[in-house]
């Protein structure tokens, strides 16, 4: 039995797909830039909103450029990124479960850190997650572990209590780099195939699976 559970954000607990690839088509229009399909943003995304805005530009672009699509991206898509999002079906239910059975939760991602957090709490609450951790200037982003072994050191656990639950081979490389089992998840942004040959010690296609993989003895 597992005593805590790591999770990434985006794709794996919440479905924030909608509003990035919405706010980041209404940049590229302003900018006189092609738009992409939804479904190409979940190409696009899992390390970070700069490496985002880098994936949807044409190529060839200025840094200067760069920066202003940077800029615009992130102050478009601070005010519109609950527009659309939502936790998954059986999230909340599922992580209430982990609780009541005595095991910790978190958050690890990728996002901003003030962002990360401020998106978690209005989905979840601010009682929900024992460590909530976004990129920040303090850490690399993942799949480099340094930002999920501070996670871990806040939890004062042998590595082998804890899961690594995420959607992408960059979590499933995360939770490998920081010496993790790691769940991949199918419902997310990117395929069973791509977390399997990732290295996934498991792949849940429902939260309830999350419950059972974590509980099991």
């Amino acid at each position: 039995m597992f005593k805590a559970v790591i999770f990434d954000l985006d794709g794996t607990i919440l479905n924030t797909i909608d509003d990035l690839a919405d706010s980041a088509n209404h940049v590229l229009l302003a900018h006189g830039y092609p738009t992409h399909p939804t479904e190409r943003y979940k190409t696009f995304v899992g390390n970070g909103i700069p490496k985002l805005v880098e994936n949807m530009l044409p190529a060839n672009f200025s840094p200067d450029e760069f920066e202003r699509v940077l800029d615009d991206f992130q102050r478009y898509y601070d005010l519109h990124k609950e527009d659309k999002t939502a936790p998954y079906t059986g999230i909340p239910e599922m992580l209430r479960e982990l609780r009541r059975n005595g095991l910790k939760i978190c958050v690890l991602s990728n996002k901003q850190h003030d962002l990360s957090v401020q998106i978690v709490t209005h989905y979840f609450g601010n009682d929900v997650f024992e460590v909530i951790q976004g990129k920040c200037e303090k850490f690399p982003t993942k799949p480099n572990p340094a930002s999920c072994n501070y996670v871990i050191s806040q939890l004062n656990m042998d590595k082998r209590e804890i899961l690594y639950v995420g959607d992408s081979n960059v979590d499933m490389q995360t939770g490998s780099n920081a010496g993790l089992k790691k769940c991949g998840v199918s419902w997310g942004f990117r395929s069973v195939e791509e977390l399997a040959a990732a290295g996934a010690d498991y792949i849940a296609h429902s939260p309830n699976d999350i419950l059972k993989i974590s509980l099991e003895r």
